[in-house]
């Protein structure tokens, strides 16, 4: 299941991508954490509803894209002191490569 994501406008999802929001990063690492060893290519992460457009927008990671995608997370999280999930997203990195 995927982290359902409410805004606005598309404006405060930027602003909240541009913030480093830590549930955001969250819900993408927890996800691919726990897609790593499936082995489909693409994984739903996050349903963002923008309630101004009324739209649904899905957000995928592509496979091949979990070790950059859990790079820049790993930099939100020491942001947020969130150091032990940085051990867990480390060794998943390691593990990847």
């Amino acid at each position: 299941m995927t982290h359902k994501v409410e805004v606005e406008n598309y404006q405060e999802f930027e602003d909240l991508i541009y913030a480093k929001d830590i549930k955001i990063s969250e819900a993408i690492v927890d996800k691919i954490l726990s897609n790593l060893n499936t082995k489909k290519r693409f994984i739903p992460v996050l349903e963002i509803t923008i309630n101004d457009e009324n739209k649904i927008l899905d957000l995928t990671v592509d496979r091949k894209d979990f070790i950059d995608t859990l790079e820049k997370n790993i930099e939100i999280h020491i942001l947020h002191e969130k150091y032990e999930k940085c051990i867990d997203i480390k060794n998943a990195i390691d593990s990847l490569k």
